[in-house]
């Protein structure tokens, strides 16, 4: 996937999945891995009816954006590497999630130090969405990113941005959407990394959530999660101003809400994970292949 020319899909969709002609972009811009485009290529592509075309590396093209079938390892390689490759662009913004698989990301980073240097200095870090608890609290997704990573890095405090949780829900979600309006009035996180729960949620757009489908408003809001308290969240019209999308997706269990979300008919309330599909170009999944079974 890296260093290599890339291919952007207008897809025409075969049961979910894009399907049509490739055009170049340049991998900086559209992270897609792809294949190179020979003349015997271009006269097979327009001359025969669609089909799934996969890329190297087990790479898919779906409604809800790329899915890349990788290892947990390289999954947190491949994320590690963007990061880095941001950073070396400049000063930017990185969203982290919460759940296992980021916890497991900062201890595979910090144990082979695949964060530059660069990365270190320049990133500032958020968390998509946040549990209103103390940051010492084990609920926490912004503390477990400074137990298991920021603190080893030695990232300065003036890089870290958690939600200010010591505030009521309401509160703390305004002053945070402020302090963005004030830092960037028209783009949020440079890159938003996302979990996918076994029930299709992201960020904290769950099931049935009245945020769902309010494509305005503020980016970032406050939401009461039938049986697990208020969480503070990145929304949609958040997500829209997101300039890269990545999606960390690990276990067998997770199979059925990667392939409603990717292949399943539209129904975002019932499965949330698909509000992405309205930024499949900016959107990447990094599935491990049990995730990815049933694709």
């Amino acid at each position: 996937m890296r260093g290599r020319s890339a291919w952007l899909f207008s897809p025409t969709l075969v049961n979910g999945r894009a399907a049509v002609a490739p055009r170049p972009q340049a991998l900086a811009k559209y992270p897609v891995s792809g294949f190179p485009l020979r003349p015997l290529n271009v006269f097979l592509l327009f001359s025969f009816p669609p089909a799934l075309y996969l890329a190297p590396m087990s790479s898919l093209l779906t409604s809800a954006g790329t899915v890349c079938i990788l290892s947990r390892e390289e999954s947190f390689a491949e994320l590690a590497d963007r990061i880095n490759v941001l950073a070396a662009r400049g000063p930017a913004s990185v969203g982290l999630s919460g759940g296992s698989t980021p916890k497991a990301f900062y201890a595979w980073a910090i144990q082979t130090k695949a964060l530059s240097a660069t990365a270190i200095e320049r990133i500032d870090w958020h968390v998509s969405d946040e549990r209103c608890v103390p940051l010492s609290a084990d609920d926490s997704n912004f503390g477990h990113a400074i137990r298991g990573m920021l603190d080893a890095l030695g990232v300065s405090p003036t890089r870290r941005f958690p939600w200010p949780v010591e505030l009521a829900p309401a509160t703390a979600a305004a002053a945070y959407e402020a302090a963005w309006l004030q830092r960037s009035p028209s783009k949020t996180f440079d890159l938003c990394v996302l979990g996918l729960g076994d029930d299709s949620h992201i960020a904290s757009l769950w099931p049935q959530c009245p945020l769902i489908g309010q494509q305005g408003g503020p980016r970032f809001t406050a939401t009461e999660w039938p049986g697990r308290g208020w969480r503070l969240t990145i929304t949609e019209a958040g997500l829209a101003q997101c300039a890269a999308i990545v999606v960390l997706v690990a276990g067998k269990a997770k199979a059925p809400a990667m392939l409603a979300i990717a292949c399943g008919d539209y129904d975002p309330l019932t499965h949330p994970g698909q509000v992405l599909r309205a930024h499949a170009h900016k959107v990447t999944w990094l599935v491990d292949p049990s995730a990815a079974a049933s694709l």
